[in-house]
């Protein structure tokens, strides 16, 4: 442990410092408060013994309201004489660990040292614990063990330390928001404000106050200064939600605000340093848009510095029954109807079914076998009908057997080995179809055909 001394007293001051080298710890001293203070804070000990009455200006109280400001986790000892116990009990309640009176024995300080440490060790343990716990919290919400969503839980654990900016990739209705929500609390800024702005739902003509935020007389109605959303998530995250759907104009501002770390409010001057983490998501293609001219190519990679892929349901078809059955799980309680499960071949059509609209629909599908099931049972009756339809054409494809039957499994083998080659590759299509032995042409219209979507960025495609 590293300890700093503050003594006046020679004989005392030495024989502390030498008792302690014996123990193991790795000591520095001072003898007077604001020498001591000084090299606290260029240093940082993990232990302060400080005497609370020495010549010059200071005393050990200065030395433990410093400590406790500068770093709060350090310890306090401090030294007293037998006549001042008060002051040492003071000097307890304001935050020191213990106190010892002159004389002492060095057993005494070192029984007092070996309590502070194994407490610390405690405090740290507590803390891993929590963090645990929280982190088990949060990645629960993300049902599923297919291999894509255990690769997703390891993405989020690994991003949500970093403080870069994400880029959260996937399908509508994947659970991207899920993800986002995961990273922040993971993060170092949980417990902060977490503002999220969904871009697809702001007018264009309110986004840039909306965002910014404005000053008294910026335009008409405009009676007070108001804060825009990245202001008011100072210190916290902001979570643009369908980027791909921001204006340009407000785009470019938004650059801005990135490279500057300040923004300006509409009608100001001023420039107002802000201090947020930025997490976008979006279920369009953003490379595409940039060829088109509704995106950014500069923002792109300001705001893609972490990219986070959320598999199509389709792609994680094992999760289905534990997504189906935590739904019902929460609509049956919310409905009072408890006991309700789903026929085999209702869960078998659920499985068998491509989600278009992935985990939102299935969430939906369940929500509705449960309010329009009279007894104990949700069948196929009560599903949506275009699940009914797709399995009733399914029946039919396996009823005819033979080529049908070949041909539609050949499909299934076949997306099976180009999503592999894929996720291999990290979405690289040049490197996927060499793995496959076809050519990158041939590559995108098998994944056009299969409806394999094409959501992760590729810097030669």
């Amino acid at each position: 442990m590293k300890i700093l001394v503050i003594e006046d007293e020679p004989t005392v001051h030495l024989g502390l410092c030498n008792t302690l080298k014996s123990a193991g710890h790795q000591t520095g001293s001072a003898t007077n408060a604001q020498d001591g203070i000084t090299l606290f804070r260029s240093e940082q000990y993990d232990l302060v013994i400080t005497d609370l009455v020495m010549p010059g200006k200071g005393n050990g109280m200065d030395v433990l309201s410093a400590v406790k400001e500068y770093a709060p986790r350090s310890g306090v000892i401090v030294i007293t004489a037998y006549g001042n116990v008060k002051t040492a009990v003071e000097a307890m309640r304001r935050g020191a660990f213990d106190y010892v009176t002159k004389p002492f024995e060095p057993d005494e300080l070192l029984i007092i040292i070996s309590k502070f440490s194994l407490q610390i060790k405690l405090e740290h343990e507590n803390s891993l614990l929590r963090e645990e716990v929280q982190e088990k919290r949060h990645v629960k919400n993300l049902i599923g063990e297919s291999p894509a969503i255990l690769k997703l839980r390891d993405t989020i654990r690994a991003v949500a330390g970093s403080d870069s900016s994400v880029l959260i990739l996937g399908d509508t209705g994947t659970g991207k928001e899920l993800v986002a929500n995961a990273i922040c609390s993971l993060s170092s800024r949980t417990g902060k404000p977490f503002v999220k702005i969904n871009c697809a739902a702001v007018p264009e003509t309110l986004f840039e106050s909306e965002l910014f935020g404005y000053e008294k007389g910026a335009f008409t109605g405009a009676s007070t200064r108001r804060k825009g959303k990245l202001e008011a998530a100072q210190g916290g995250t902001v979570l643009l939600d369908e980027i791909g759907d921001m204006p340009l104009m407000i785009q470019a501002k938004l650059l801005r605000v990135i490279e500057e770390r300040t923004l300006e409010r509409l009608g100001g001057n001023d420039p107002v340093a802000i201090d947020i983490r930025l997490i976008c998501a979006t279920s369009k293609n953003l490379k595409e848009a940039i060829t088109d001219g509704t995106f950014r190519k500069d923002l792109y990679y300001r705001i893609n510095v972490v990219p986070v892929m959320v598999p199509a349901l389709r792609e994680r078809r094992q999760d289905i029954y534990l997504l189906a059955s935590f739904f019902l799980e929460l609509f049956s309680a919310r409905s009072a109807k408890p006991g309700l499960t789903v026929a085999p071949s209702a869960m078998a059509a659920l499985e068998r079914y491509n989600f278009p609209g992935n985990v939102r629909e299935l969430r939906h599908a369940i929500e509705m076998g449960v309010a329009l099931c009279p007894g104990d049972i949700i069948t196929m009756q009560h599903l949506p009908a275009e699940i009914r339809e797709f399995s009733a054409v399914d029946d039919i494809s396996t009823a005819n057997g033979g080529a049908t039957f070949l041909m539609d499994k050949l499909r299934r083998l076949e997306r099976d080995e180009i999503l592999l080659a894929l996720e291999e590759t990290g979405g690289k299509k040049s490197l996927a179809a060499e793995q496959l032995g076809i050519c990158r042409r041939t590559l995108w219209k098998k994944m056009r055909d299969l409806g394999i979507p094409n959501l992760l960025p590729e810097e030669d495609d």
